[in-house]
């Protein structure tokens, strides 16, 4: 059952800015934890999906949270070994002309997770939180 507040004309100005605020900040911890969980698992993926030789590559994906001006980002990179992602996702040349396959696995966890996010999002604001 909801509670129903009685106001004045003077205070209602101030009710309907306090509750945009609760709404707002309802809405952004819904989000922030959808991306928290989002960024988890696509960095679950990445590393199962990753090639391994001796394991070094797989073990070394991370993630960063950057929060600013209101916008969160999470990172995802390799910190052992970053310099290899590109040539592992894309393929590349070797010398004679012959070329090493690719091996995707840093976009395949993307295209899988991030669609449902959005939705999952989009119902976050539908339903205020």
């Amino acid at each position: 059952m909801a509670v129903v507040k009685t106001v004045g004309v003077d205070q209602l100005a101030d009710e309907i800015a306090n509750a945009i605020r609760t709404y707002t900040e309802d809405v952004t911890k819904g989000i922030e934890k959808e991306l928290n969980s989002t960024s988890r698992r696509v960095l679950n993926e990445i590393k199962a999906k990753s090639p391994r030789n001796t394991g070094e590559y797989a073990s070394g994906w991370t993630r960063r949270k950057i929060s600013s001006g209101g916008e969160i980002n999470y990172i995802i990179y390799n910190r052992k070994k970053g310099s290899i992602a590109h040539l592992l996702e894309f393929g590349h040349a070797k010398r004679g002309g012959r070329r090493v396959a690719a091996i995707p696995h840093m976009r395949p966890a993307y295209d899988k997770e991030v669609p449902g996010m959005e939705r999952r999002i989009k119902t976050i604001i539908g339903k205020g939180g």
